[in-house]
Formats: structure tokens, C-alpha cells, sequence
């Protein structure tokens, strides 16, 4: 036996926000596009990729810590409004 299992296990991403790990299909992906955060749901957008939980905490959490430039590797501020409405929406808030 090769030792693998034959469940496939479900990858899993940290959080930036919070930094506590969770499956991918629970994370929001985000991309860096000219010089803002923008949400990408179905993870297809090209590009480096970050993820957060879709919540408001997780998310002020993200940006105060300024994780997004660092684990997007893009250099300064990234505006967070278009993320920010999006995880409103979906909240319903």
C-alpha cells in the first residue's frame, strides 16, 4: 500500500483575519485588482489569491492588521469597499 487514504480530504486555507484554518469551500477568495480587494466567489479571477471568512469581524480584523497588501504581496493600501459591501450583502446586514 502506498499509504494514502482513499477520502479525499477537503484543502483547507487560513483566514487572514483571524488566522484560524478552515476548509476552502468556507473562506471568500480575494484578489488584488488595481489597487483594491475585490471578492472572488468562484475562484477563478487570475492572480494571487488571499482568503476570509465572509464576516464583517474577520474582515475589520484583515484590515486592521493590514494582512491584505501582505499576503497579496502588492506594495501600499488596497481599498476594501467593493469586499466590504459584498460580505455586508451576503451577511444581509
Amino acid at each position: 500500500m502506498s499509504g494514502r487514504t482513499r477520502i479525499r480530504s477537503c484543502p483547507e486555507r487560513t483566514c487572514v483575519g483571524c488566522r484560524e484554518r478552515a476548509a476552502k469551500n468556507e473562506l471568500l477568495r480575494i484578489v488584488a485588482i488595481e489597487g483594491a480587494c475585490v471578492p472572488d466567489p468562484r475562484g477563478t479571477l487570475p492572480g494571487r489569491g488571499a482568503y476570509v471568512h465572509p464576516v464583517p469581524v474577520c474582515l475589520d480584523q484583515a484590515v486592521r492588521r493590514k494582512a491584505f497588501p501582505r499576503a497579496l504581496r502588492v506594495p501600499g493600501p488596497l481599498d476594501v469597499m467593493a469586499l466590504r459591501q459584498y460580505v455586508e450583502q451576503a451577511q444581509g446586514c
